[in-house]
């Protein structure tokens, strides 16, 4: 359902055909790095977290990790991120295909640094086999992020 939910989203602005779906399973960056024969680091994940009773999701760069340090200063709570079940029913999407596109109402989007170094990036599409190749411009069009943050490390 998520799959064609993003499918639709994207038909808004007549892209939903650069979305690629495969047959193998693409729900961690290393499985998605192999579908898409690409660095593991131009995987877009998407990283679900709760703050104050709502969701965020921060999109990063397949070889970063969350610094709670940076994290905390940045958002004045310690790094929580939603459990498996919670995941679907606050975001919209399922672990293993959670996108920034066509999220639940009130779901904060913010683009993590680490993104910044590539031309295009991939994130996935609302399913665990499907992605879509973004330049940064689109993907702050087509995401709604609040804003740029950095909140990783390891890159």
């Amino acid at each position: 359902m998520s799959l064609e939910r993003v499918k639709a989203y994207f038909g808004t602005y007549g892209i939903e055909e650069r979305i690629q779906e495969f047959d193998v399973s693409s729900a961690t960056v290393e499985l998605a790095a192999a579908a898409l024969h690409c660095e593991p680091q131009r995987i877009a994940k998407t990283l679900s977290f709760m703050v104050e009773g709502k969701a965020l999701l921060i999109v990063t760069a397949g070889d970063a990790k969350i610094d709670n340090t940076k994290y905390k200063a940045k958002f004045g709570k310690k790094a929580k991120m939603l459990t498996r079940d919670e995941v679907e029913s606050f975001v919209g999407h399922a672990v293993g295909g959670v996108c920034p596109f066509a999220v639940n109402e009130r779901v904060k989007v913010y683009l993590d640094v680490s993104l910044k170094r590539f031309d295009t990036v991939f994130p996935a599409c609302g399913s665990s086999n499907s992605a879509i190749e973004l330049t940064i411009p689109e993907l702050e069009k087509y995401s709604g992020y609040v804003e740029w943050v950095d909140v990783c490390k390891g890159y």
